[in-house]
């Protein structure tokens, strides 16, 4: 980041051993945490193709993974990416410190797994989607609520949670996501802003927003991973026309989901993004970092609600930080050519697990260095 060499202090490596069975019904395939960060039911991704050299009799139908040591499940999602083929095998384990962890596959039944990421198409409440995972949620607004505009937002949308349940269909079908009956609500306002972390094209001091989105296609649906993605219409951005595709990936275990945008325009300059937090009127801690492309939000308790810390982790060079009276932002460039990849996510005091700001902006500080050392999934 920002052209400095980044040290390597946290690496999950998958090792390869070549330790089959007689009769060629299992191998073992080794984690290794060589940082000083410590995983609590971390989701790794292993790439397909080295579970093949590993194991190359495996059968999908019949697999059950579990820690050598001890003989107990290890819960896995066969990722498929959207396509016919498997393109990652997802594991969610526990790392201490400079530890590893010796998976056995072996050709039996696995019990069954929780569902600990979801997602969803939400015709009934104006085309909304909305995924969780077991300790956040959140949602995007569809075309049909730019039909009532007292309610149309652009922004990402958060739903705190204090219950490892799925819960957005429960929320839905009550009609009263407002109301906490013990789980969690969403309180959190988004209106015509970034909301929790979205990004938009930024020219000439001015953020262009596009209209909410027109498609949806949902890639991965859990136990561990959800996946999908978000299709806009073309909009006019200094006069340019611009096409997005927003790609969001929300792992078991995790306040953050990744964001990938593609987009589409006229020429073959770069473009300045602009991602953001919107700001309360009341006094919040914020944290902002250009040299390490975060900026952390603890906003104001909202009464009997509690508080929600928002996040971005932007790994690119940053061209400027401000805030002013809606938001907290960072600008960055992006190449025609590449992907734009950022991070979002949120927290709730009211979880119990972290609650207060400096809680909070540790938990980003630790996320960053998984990314900035390659620990995130890339497509």
């Amino acid at each position: 980041m920002k052209g400095k060499k980044i040290v390597l202090l946290l690496l999950v490596m998958v090792a390869v051993t070549q330790a089959f069975s007689q009769a060629g019904n299992a191998a073992v395939l080794t984690l290794i945490n060589k940082s000083e960060q410590s995983f609590k039911e971390k989701v790794v991704s292993i790439p397909w193709a080295r579970v093949i050299a590993a194991y190359p009799g495996i059968d999908t139908a019949n697999l059950k993974i579990v820690n050598a040591a001890n003989r107990q499940q290890i819960n896995y999602q066969l990722e498929y990416a959207g396509n016919a083929s498997i393109h990652q095998l997802l594991v969610q384990v526990n790392l201490p410190p400079r530890s590893e962890v010796k998976l056995l596959l072996q050709k039996a039944k696995p019990l069954a797994v929780a569902t600990k990421s979801y997602g969803r198409f939400v015709p009934e409440r104006k085309d909304d989607f909305a995924w969780e995972n077991d300790k956040i949620a959140f949602r995007m607004y569809g075309k049909a609520l730019e039909n009532t505009p007292k309610e149309n937002a652009y922004g990402i949308d958060v739903w705190v949670k204090r219950t490892s349940r799925m819960v957005i269909n429960e929320r839905y079908k009550k009609a009263e996501y407002h109301v906490d009956h013990g789980d969690g609500l969403d309180y959190y306002h988004v209106g015509l802003t970034l909301g929790a972390g979205n990004s938009m094209p930024y020219i000439n001091d001015s953020i262009w927003y596009s209209k909410n989105f027109v498609g949806w296609k949902l890639l991965d649906n859990g136990p561990l991973r959800t996946t999908f993605q978000l299709l806009y219409d073309a909009w006019q951005v200094a006069g340019k026309s611009v096409k997005v595709t927003k790609t969001i990936s929300l792992d078991a275990g995790s306040q953050f989901n990744k964001v990938v945008v593609d987009y589409q325009y006229e020429g073959n300059e770069p473009m300045p993004v602009v991602v953001g937090i919107i700001k309360r009127p009341q006094a919040g801690t914020m944290l902002l970092n250009e040299e390490q492309g975060v900026l952390g939000y603890w906003e104001p308790a909202h009464g009997a609600d509690g508080t929600t810390g928002v996040a971005c982790i932007i790994p690119y060079p940053i061209k400027s930080m401000q805030v002013d009276k809606t938001h907290l932002f960072a600008v960055t460039q992006i190449n025609k050519s590449a992907s734009f990849v950022y991070y979002m996510g949120a927290a709730w005091n009211k979880a119990g697990q972290i609650t207060n700001a400096q809680q909070w902006f540790d938990h980003i500080n630790q996320y960053r260095q998984q990314v900035e050392n390659g620990l995130i999934t890339t497509r």
